[in-house]
């Protein structure tokens, strides 16, 4: 675990507070709404680029996986979703709205990040993404007005630009970059390899080579895991940095949301397990799953809500809160799960 890492729970905090202090001040509000996007891609970018697509491709064949993530975000969670939000937001159809708009898209970025962080599947993690987003895209409207009379026309555009942007494109820069690398150093051990054949030099000195280049190689590939965290911090920070006023002009919002997004997080953990207990999913596995049915897609719910509700800025605002529970949230959840795999 490197430095950054250690200290993560404290530079995610730092982002916030520092996100809401300087969004109290209007351009800066302005410049880094318009950023989101870019620390997104750029974050998403260092976690591919450790991927291997051969990993990649055999986790789609986990259908165990596959159906118990689908089932749990698009069967269970909606209907829990709906019963919390009935319970306690009935009163408000704003924040109603806002509260189901969030727990039904299941997050499509830094839940990688967590993944990541609790040492679970990355490219199974992946692999469930492009479900997803489809399902988000299909469903959010039915999802709205079955459980609230609510009903509106999903940008279309807004998810294909946020798929292509934010996923699709740094999956396959990161991809070619680290194909080209990998060439590169395999190149580079072979004509050793052949060097040290002809001129007949000893095995350990080949041996030493090969692992400065491959050494060389994984260090850069680690050197990722620091730029993760700094591009998340940076995405956090845009995130309330853009809604910060906002949130602070409304703060009693906080106090109504906060009990049933604890209760979502706190049944669905314990709701996990269970399911665990029955399929028994490997350690990566379990924790992969856990990360997907927590994590919520807050940045792409609010560019919604922004568009599809301009006249409801409870919906708006109630998005905005979440992350400010949700990450949190997460990094604890990410603790303990590295705690219950040991």
């Amino acid at each position: 675990m490197n430095v950054l890492e250690k200290f993560q729970s404290v530079i995610i905090f730092v982002s916030i507070i520092l996100g809401l202090y300087f969004g109290q001040m209007a351009f800066v509000a302005d410049l880094f709404s318009s950023l989101i996007i870019t620390f997104l891609f750029f974050m998403l970018f260092t976690i591919f680029l450790n991927i291997d697509l051969v990993e990649f491709k055999n986790s789609f064949k986990k259908l165990k996986f596959t159906l118990s993530s689908l089932s749990i975000n698009f069967i269970w969670t909606p209907i829990l979703a709906y019963v919390l939000g009935f319970i306690f937001l009935s009163h408000d159809v704003g924040l109603w709205v806002g509260f189901i708009m969030l727990l039904v898209t299941p997050c499509t970025d830094w839940y990688l990040v967590f993944t990541d962080i609790a040492k679970g599947d990355i490219p199974l993690s992946l692999s469930i993404l492009p479900l997803n987003l489809v399902l988000q895209i299909i469903l959010l409207p039915v999802y709205l007005f079955v459980f609230t009379g609510t009903s509106t026309v999903i940008n279309l555009n807004l998810f294909v630009e946020s798929l292509l942007l934010v996923v699709a494109l740094p999956f396959i820069i990161a991809q070619v970059l680290r194909f080209i690398l990998l060439r590169i150093n395999n190149s580079n051990n072979n004509s050793n390899s052949n060097k040290y054949k002809s001129e007949e030099i000893n095995f350990e000195d080949k041996g030493i080579n090969e692992s400065f280049n491959n050494g060389y190689l994984k260090k850069f590939f680690n050197s990722m895991d620091y730029l993760q965290i700094i591009f998340l911090a940076l995405a956090i920070f845009s995130m309330f940095a853009s809604q910060g006023k906002l949130l602070l002009e409304n703060l009693w919002v906080f106090s109504l949301v906060l009990i049933p997004f604890l209760f979502f997080f706190i049944v669905n953990f314990v709701f996990v397990r269970w399911i665990n207990r029955f399929l028994k999913f490997s350690k990566k596995e379990y924790v992969s799953l856990t990360l997907t049915t927590l994590a919520r897609n807050s940045p792409v719910s609010l560019a919604i809500a922004v568009v599809a509700f301009p006249n409801e800025p409870l919906i708006s605002l109630t998005l905005v809160i979440a992350p400010l529970i949700e990450l949190p949230i997460l990094i604890i959840i990410s603790r303990i799960l590295l705690f219950l795999n040991k």
